[in-house]
């Protein structure tokens, strides 16, 4: 009996410290969770209201569905070229994920399953650069795509070349697809290699079905990210028209007193978020499996 008493007294005690340490998970979680939505649903919020709603002081914190202003979005819409805008970034987010995808694939199979001198020394020295702040790349970059003569008098192809080749490549992607490759067991090769199979096909035949939730994750992660860029497009574009949408969210809204209409801009802010957000929730399952894969092997 007393011995009963004791493991029942442990397991109360174990159950209380789990729903402890669940409550505590799950409001960390919420407030998390608030620091996502909160600027999400004032941009929503704001995306339709009137200027003078925008300015009112205390801010509105919730608008009856009946005043909703939505000629912000027509207005938005007819204040910056935003088709061409996203055409554009359309274009070169579809021509750098390509890229990438490309030098990823090869670059993490040549260090995860080819054995050559200097391998692990190699890609010790390319992680290392991972500690290199990006903008310090920035300089280079630039002045790599003027001596190429991308700069000066430049056609849209020599933008949409300055906005792609620099950034096909990536050291995080490559040690991310590494990790997924080092996964496949060395007996699926040694028998392929018995089998007469070249490295080539074994890469495209074998390892990318196996690793193909992490390349769709890099795809993903990789499209985001050029959607989202904004520092280096508008440093080597030198003409409007040639900018992505990022650059069209910060230059075209403000009236004649330079005053920023941010109704208009929170609009076409929601309008270009719109297609990402979509295109996350659709794939996030992709996303989640790509991450737990890659990170099960060191």
């Amino acid at each position: 009996m007393v011995l009963d008493s004791v493991v029942y007294g442990d397991e109360k005690q174990n159950r209380r410290k789990a729903r402890i340490r669940f409550s505590l998970v799950l409001t960390m979680l919420i407030i998390f969770g608030l620091f996502v939505v909160i600027p999400f649903y004032w941009m929503m919020l704001t995306a339709f209201k009137t200027e003078a709603q925008v300015l009112t002081a205390p801010p509105i914190l919730w608008l009856n569905p009946l005043n909703w202003q939505f000629s912000n979005f027509a207005t938005a819409m007819d204040t910056a070229p935003f088709l061409r805008y996203m055409g554009n970034t359309v274009l070169v987010s579809s021509i750098s994920t390509v890229g990438t995808i490309f030098t990823t694939v090869f670059a993490a199979f040549a260090f995860a399953r080819l054995n050559f001198n200097g391998r692990d020394f190699l890609f010790m020295i390319l992680i290392s650069t991972m500690m290199i702040p990006g903008e310090i790349f920035v300089i280079t970059n630039f002045l790599t795509v003027v001596e190429l003569g991308w700069i000066q008098n430049q056609t849209y192809m020599n933008a949409i070349l300055a906005m792609t080749l620099p950034f096909m490549t990536s050291i995080f992607y490559i040690f991310f697809l590494r990790q997924s490759f080092r996964q496949i067991p060395d007996e699926l090769y040694y028998a392929a290699k018995v089998d007469g199979t070249t490295d080539l096909k074994y890469l495209f035949k074998i390892m990318v079905p196996i690793a193909l939730p992490t390349i769709i994750t890099i795809t993903i992660l990789n499209a985001m990210g050029t959607w989202n860029a904004y520092i280096w497009p508008r440093l080597v574009t030198q003409q409007q028209e040639f900018r992505l949408v990022s650059n069209g969210l910060r230059d075209a809204f403000s009236n004649i007193a330079g005053r920023i209409l941010y109704n208009e801009q929170m609009a076409a802010a929601l309008l270009v978020t719109f297609p990402l957000l979509v295109v996350f929730l659709l794939l996030k399952k992709y996303i989640i499996r790509g991450v737990s894969r890659s990170g099960i092997k060191g």
